[in-house]
């Protein structure tokens, strides 16, 4: 009897947690720990650990989007899906496959917004600057500064030059993790830990300014 109320409780609290509407600030969160988690996921990604991307991935849903507990799962697996699905991409045709999964992302990251935005714009952004990071021959570091600043603007519905601070922090991690390649260091790491911490600093600060 207790054990099958237990798992009545649970399921409701899961299908709550999943289905009831839940809206937030979502300028409101600590960019230290955003930033610390961002290098953490980075680092994941590039060593092919799946599953602690998406851990990593549920545990800032719910400090950066205020993502309820089973929801954060739900989004993270979403993240998560797209971005190894592009990792094993080789061409624009194959790369854009991982657009379907960014969409579904964006649009539960929406819904948790208490100031919606063009979730299908802002997931086409993303996987741009993805893309154009695979094509240096064709792209500068400008145009990585450019396309993220643009989707900052898109998601925060600001103007996009609010954010060029983040932008000039964030693609310096980059520029830094790509040019190590397989000869990254753990002294590397913990320079694009420090410039990943201070992007999402100047961003934090370009919305409460």
């Amino acid at each position: 009897m207790i054990v099958s109320s237990v798992f009545v409780l649970l399921a409701l609290w899961v299908i709550a947690d999943l289905y009831i509407p839940r809206r937030r600030d979502m300028r409101s969160f600590d960019p230290a720990y955003v930033g610390k988690m961002d290098s953490d996921m980075w680092r994941a990604y590039y060593e092919k650990k799946p599953v602690r991307l998406f851990f990593q991935l549920a545990g800032l849903m719910r400090r950066q989007y205020h993502a309820p507990f089973w929801r954060a799962f739900a989004i993270a697996y979403r993240a998560a899906k797209a971005a190894f699905v592009f990792k094993e991409g080789h061409n624009r045709a194959e790369y854009g496959k991982a657009l379907p999964h960014l969409e579904k992302f964006y649009c539960e990251i929406n819904s948790l917004s208490d100031k919606p935005f063009d979730y299908k714009k802002v997931a086409g952004l993303e996987l741009e600057w993805w893309i154009i990071r695979r094509e240096p021959d064709q792209f500068t570091t400008a145009d990585w500064e450019n396309i993220l600043a643009q989707e900052a603007g898109e998601m925060y519905l600001e103007p996009a030059a609010k954010f060029s601070g983040y932008a000039q922090s964030r693609t310096e991690a980059m520029v830094l993790r790509d040019q190590m390649g397989n000869n990254i260091a753990e002294s590397d790491w913990q320079k694009i830990d420090s410039l990943l911490v201070g992007c999402w600093t100047a961003l934090h600060s370009a919305l409460v300014h």
